[in-house]
């Protein structure tokens, strides 16, 4: 194995952190490659902080440009799910946490990225941005206490949430509306991300009453092209929880994954059919990715 290859885990799951998007992500990654391959590595003293200062410097460079791009999306802009690997049980990569990270600048996001959740040094933080260590320490100060604001940490309960999730899919699939209410927080808010090129509610829906409604009106009408029947749901991880993927005509539709509040209810429901951020579900199963970061030493 190769000193990239080593890393190539750890360089895809900062740069999807930072971007939000697999294959935003990847083209990170393969630009990273390209310029470790050009580089004089005789030079290097630590690779893995080169490689991480090199993908981070690429991150940060697309997600500005992507956030230009963004600014004329056509409804809600959620992350890219991913198809997590079954032992990934993590908040950090959650379409929650992705969302919230969404908010950050993209210095605050890279700073929280490489120390709160890969608890990089400050030095080599700075080296990555670009910034002195104390503005690095006061981003990182920032970002901090606005993630803690807008994301409250819930014990994960994976046997929970799992079970929620399969009584979610016979509630909705039924058009148990009853049986949704008894699940959902009453200020459940669903996102549903089409990007303008499949039907979709380009508004947020709030409230228990109307989300619950939407999902049971919508299993019964047939969705591009493809009718209820010829649905299937599969329980898959999904950015390191249980999630659901809808397939059928041979395709990917959509997929569907969940945050709960403090007494486990769910509170956020987020709902991705934009044909464009299905690739990475889509893959077989055996290509799920791992984005647990290493154990701190």
């Amino acid at each position: 194995m190769t000193v990239f290859d080593e890393h190539r885990r750890l360089l895809f799951a900062i740069a999807y952190r930072i971007l939000g998007s697999a294959g935003d992500a990847e083209d990170a990654v393969q630009e990273t490659w390209l310029r470790w391959s050009a580089a004089d590595r005789g030079e290097v003293a630590d690779p893995k902080a080169y490689l991480a200062r090199m993908v981070t410097h690429q991150a940060m460079d697309q997600l500005r440009s992507a956030r230009r791009r963004r600014e004329t999306y056509i409804g809600p802009w959620l992350p890219e799910p991913v198809v997590t690997a079954g032992d990934d049980l993590t908040d950090d990569v959650s379409l929650a946490m992705l969302v919230v990270l969404e908010t950050l600048s993209p210095l605050e996001r890279a700073v929280f990225v490489l120390k709160e959740i890969f608890d990089f040094p400050y030095a080599e933080i700075a080296a990555a941005v670009d910034r002195a260590e104390p503005a690095v320490r006061q981003a990182a100060h920032r970002a901090r206490e606005h993630v803690r604001s807008r994301r409250p940490r819930f014990p994960a309960d994976r046997r929970h949430q799992r079970d929620a999730t399969e009584r979610f899919l016979a509630a909705a699939s039924g058009g148990d509306i009853n049986g949704l209410l008894e699940l959902l927080a009453p200020d459940v808010t669903l996102w549903t991300d089409g990007g303008g090129k499949v039907r979709h509610a380009r508004r947020p829906v709030v409230g228990a009453e109307r989300v619950a409604a939407w999902m049971a009106g919508v299993s019964r009408v047939p969705y591009e092209g493809v009718a209820p029947a010829d649905m299937r749901a599969d329980l898959v991880d999904l950015n390191g929880s249980p999630g659901l993927v809808f397939t059928g005509a041979g395709r990917v539709i959509s997929t569907l994954s969940f945050d709960f509040d403090d007494q486990g209810r769910i509170l956020g429901i987020y709902n991705i059919a934009n044909p464009d951020k299905l690739h990475a579900v889509a893959r077989p199963a055996s290509h799920g990715v791992c984005l647990k970061p290493p154990p701190r030493i």
